[in-house]
């Protein structure tokens, strides 16, 4: 499914429905397609909302979880959203604790699902070898309960990811900061109304 991504202000984010916010916060390598079912099945009650995270962009000194949970908030600040639902896959279920922890008074809720952050294992337990297609292929569905959602074009777009260097540098530095920045001792002292 297509979805039109809109451009404001340095944030480009895609929006669909009416209601509720539903912030949603991709993965390192989360593409957009994988929140195609989640958007779907939430517009016709929620405003569904993705801020595409400058994973990028970041200047490489500054590249991290905290500052990702900086970008949220100038992002939340500007649409003037108050009291979000926000969900978080991976690298982006960490951002949403920090930024949980950082704002609680604009959050509502915090839904996690396969949030880095509070248990990390480098690499997956072994080196990955960037040029192999096959490897990155089988990391790919691995991350996924049912491996059939690795499409191609989604191997195709992480092969791509890792094997560009100017990437692939912002992705070790951001993979540095979320085993720095362990919040498993942190999550108690979310309260939510």
């Amino acid at each position: 499914m297509e979805y039109n991504i809109k451009q404001e202000k340095g944030f480009s984010y895609i929006e669909e429905g009416e209601g509720e916010v539903l912030l949603l916060l991709h993965g390192l390598m989360g593409a957009l397609s994988n929140w195609s079912g989640v958007i779907e099945e939430f517009k016709g009650r929620y405003k569904v909302v993705i801020p595409l995270l400058p994973i990028y962009d970041l200047p490489l000194l500054t590249t991290g979880v905290k500052s990702l949970s900086k970008y949220v908030h100038k992002f939340v600040k500007f649409k003037k959203y108050d009291q979000v639902i926000l969900l978080g896959n991976s690298l982006g279920g960490h951002v949403g604790l920090i930024y949980s922890l950082s704002h609680q008074s604009f959050v509502k809720a915090l839904v996690l699902t396969g949030s880095s952050g509070l248990y990390e294992n480098a690499f997956g337990g072994s080196f990955p070898k960037r040029e192999n297609y096959e490897f990155i292929k089988e990391k790919v569905q691995y991350t996924f309960y049912d491996p059939e959602t690795a499409t191609k074009e989604l191997v195709d777009e992480v092969y791509e990811i890792v094997n560009n260097r100017h990437k692939v540098i912002r992705i070790l530095a951001m993979a540095k900061s979320a085993i720095r920045h362990n919040m498993s001792g942190d999550c108690l002292k979310l309260k939510f109304r």
